[in-house]
């Protein structure tokens, strides 16, 4: 059964957290971490399933999103390396904590994704599981190419001074985002290396990663293509990369896209196969 509840984040930041304790005997943990404005309950279906198979998993919101927000954006003093170095370090730690000793895995979805490298806890991972993770470079989306345009050169640069804060919520566009969250993460996708923009120190993050990792895209997702996908992976330069590009009848689905790994519906293709997957490294 699970339990929700609250960690401390890497400064004292108070997160909302949801641990899925393992049915049966535990052999493993699991940090998952959402995507880019996807509340952590999106993820229960999924987690319940990892859960009821032997592994102890922790969802939980950002800094500012889900059951995280406390009132207004505005003035909410965040970006997305706040999001990686004080909340997602913290919450691999905590995860960590539901098993001391076990295997310590990590499963991200689209920003939870790409940030495993971007932390020196992902270096103490025993294995990464992204799924539709890939750079936000904008040049990688060709399939809503004006979509994308306008969001990074008109929604965030002009609607973010003016209202202190990302209102995508009301757009329909990621959702409602802190306004360094928002400034920083436009600042990746227009540079060609979108997060190792940042320096060598976090290439560096990327390259002390030792831990197998295996991708999932979709042929069928319109936000993140694959060569998207295949550029994040290939920033992990001494970890062994397993890259699975499907399309959505590969996995007995019509349609998989962005957000379709996470549906119910994934249990018996796309979940065992990830289960099976993390078996074999424990």
């Amino acid at each position: 059964m699970e339990l929700r509840d609250t960690a401390k984040a890497a400064d004292g930041h108070e997160l909302a957290v949801t641990r899925f304790p393992a049915e049966g005997k535990a052999w493993a943990t699991l940090l998952l971490a959402g995507a880019m404005g996807v509340r952590q309950d999106f993820y229960e279906p999924l987690a319940r399933f990892l859960a009821e198979s032997g592994i102890h998993v922790l969802t939980f919101d950002y800094r500012g999103m889900g059951a995280s927000r406390d009132g207004s954006l505005r003035g909410l003093e965040a970006d997305v390396l706040t999001w990686a170095d004080a909340d997602l370090e913290a919450m691999l730690a905590e995860a960590r904590a539901m098993g001391p000793g076990l295997k310590a895995f990590a499963l991200g979805h689209s920003l939870g994704g790409q940030l495993f490298g971007a932390v020196p806890g992902g270096a103490r991972l025993d294995a990464i599981v992204t799924v539709t993770a890939g750079t936000g470079w904008y040049r990688h989306n060709d399939r809503m190419a004006w979509q994308v345009r306008f969001f990074w050169f008109v929604a965030i640069p002009l609607l973010t001074p003016l209202f202190g804060y990302f209102p995508g919520k009301r757009l329909r566009m990621v959702g409602d985002l802190p306004a360094g969250v928002a400034r920083q993460w436009r600042r990746w996708a227009l540079h060609p290396e979108y997060l190792l923009s940042e320096g060598e120190a976090m290439r560096g993050r990327f390259d002390a990663v030792r831990a197998p990792v295996l991708g999932f895209s979709f042929e069928d997702d319109a936000i993140i293509t694959r060569p998207a996908v295949d550029q994040l992976h290939g920033f992990y330069r001494h970890a062994r990369v397993e890259r699975r590009h499907l399309a959505p009848g590969d996995a007995g689905r019509r349609r998989i896209g962005h957000f379709g790994y996470f549906q119910p519906e994934s249990r018996d293709n796309l979940w065992r196969d990830t289960l099976a997957w993390l078996k074999g490294r424990a």
